[in-house]
């Protein structure tokens, strides 16, 4: 899936709260832990952007890959790991705010042996903890 732009979107609630407020660009989802073997190894670039309501997983026109090999099945298995552990944190983090959020993959880093979706999930949410601090929301 392929996206040029986002264009905010406004979701209304109750309390008027969204996530993300504004769009935040340039955030680096990652989480490396090498303390042994196996060792986890995920890191990528994404922008959190307003939206619809939900978590909506996009990847920017010109989205790259480094490091090791990946199938498209294995980035795909990645990419959705990492949106999971954003809305999970977003869940622990902001419970009854409403979450409008494009999160967009521009760059993916994969190693042949030590990438797994679990370190994908660990990185979402390591980049929801960023963009907390980065809006000045405590976490």
């Amino acid at each position: 899936m392929a996206v040029t732009a986002v264009t905010a979107v406004t979701a209304a609630t109750a309390g008027g709260e969204t996530f993300p407020p504004r769009p935040v660009r340039g955030v680096r989802a990652r989480y490396v832990r090498q303390a042994g073997c196996p060792s986890s190894v995920a890191d990528a670039l994404v922008d959190f952007e307003p939206w619809e309501e939900g978590v909506h997983l996009e990847l920017a026109a010109g989205a790259t890959v480094y490091g090791g090999t990946a199938s498209e099945e294995d980035l795909a298995r990645y990419h959705a790991a990492l949106a999971e552990g954003v809305r999970a944190e977003l869940a622990g983090q902001l419970p009854g705010v409403t979450v409008a959020l494009a999160l967009v993959v521009h760059r993916t880093v994969v190693h042949d042996v030590d990438t797994s979706e679990y370190a994908y999930r660990r990185a979402g949410q390591v980049a929801v903890r960023e963009v907390l601090a980065l809006l000045g929301t405590p976490a």
